[in-house]
């Protein structure tokens, strides 16, 4: 039978990465690859459609790994960020390095699939946090397929006016409609940002990657218009595209969505289209 198995490795600045792993019947050596699964901004690994999407890999014949970024502010107690003060400390180049760890850990034997085939999800922020990292050659020759879902064309939501307010306040509240809790972006992110622009264009990453892409985008996303699935495609056009009809930015996917109840038929599509993108790339490559 399956099995889900937790897990901790250290992350940007010593702080965990918490993940699951959903391992095939038969274990590493029966699986054709791994997919590596980012979740988005106020995200977590247990989010909505993530265990769902994790559990459909893993019986296409998948090691998929699902984990919080080091500074997502969540940790297993998924009713609230228990680490708050993560949150507002977190950056896209803690995120990215958190991926790449991750990745370090399944080549070194510290996670399961060493040796197997890697393709990267991103969903949201997750998307671009992909894009930055699999824009980098180093990366790249290690991935065997890069998807992304309802990802931005831009690191920064911020308006001018924001991004003043949050250099001169230093920080800006982000409150949680789902805990209630008045979180803050910091300061921080918007530095890196202004510090190196070209790195934190995910239009530039995209179109830098070499290993095989699919863009996912739903046609009613309010919060990453279609305009901006459309940007990203134009820079990278060799990549898959596929668009579905009257998806959310989640996909319509509720959360919490528990594994027994089946997700809504537009986030079944977009699993349905990461799983198999990935085994074919994972195919390929072997």
């Amino acid at each position: 039978m399956p099995s889900v198995n937790d897990w901790s490795i250290s992350g940007s600045d010593d702080q965990p990465i918490l993940g699951n792993t959903h391992m095939p019947d038969g274990g590493p050596e029966a699986a054709v690859g791994l997919l590596l699964i980012c979740h988005g901004f106020k995200g977590y690994k247990d989010y909505g459609f993530f265990p769902h999407l994790a559990q459909a890999a893993c019986d296409a014949g998948l090691i998929a790994h699902r984990f919080n970024f080091s500074h997502s502010g969540m940790t297993n107690q998924i009713d609230t960020f228990e680490r708050a003060d993560l949150f507002e400390k977190d950056t896209w180049r803690k995120q990215s390095a958190d991926l790449r760890s991750v990745i370090a850990a399944v080549e070194s034997g510290e996670l399961g699939g060493r040796g197997l085939p890697i393709v990267v999800f991103g969903h949201s922020r997750g998307g671009v946090t992909t894009l930055l990292t699999a824009g980098d050659p180093d990366v790249c020759t290690r991935l065997s397929g890069v998807v992304t879902a309802a990802a931005p064309s831009a690191c920064s939501r911020l308006g001018p006016e924001q991004i003043q307010m949050l250099k001169r306040a230093g920080k800006i509240a982000s409150p949680s409609s789902r805990t209630g809790q008045t979180l803050y972006v910091g300061r921080i992110c918007q530095d890196e940002i202004d510090a190196d622009p070209s790195w934190h264009d995910p239009c530039r990453a995209a179109a830098a990657i070499t290993c095989p892409v699919l863009l996912i985008h739903g046609t009613d996303d309010t919060t990453v218009p279609i305009s901006e699935a459309e940007e990203l495609h134009q820079a990278q056009p060799e990549a898959r595209y596929l668009i579905i009809d009257s998806a959310s930015h989640t996909f319509n996917a509720p959360n919490p969505l528990p594994l027994d109840q089946a997700p809504p038929p537009e986030a079944q599509q977009m699993i349905d289209a990461a799983c198999g993108f990935a085994v074919e790339c994972c195919k390929e490559k072997a």
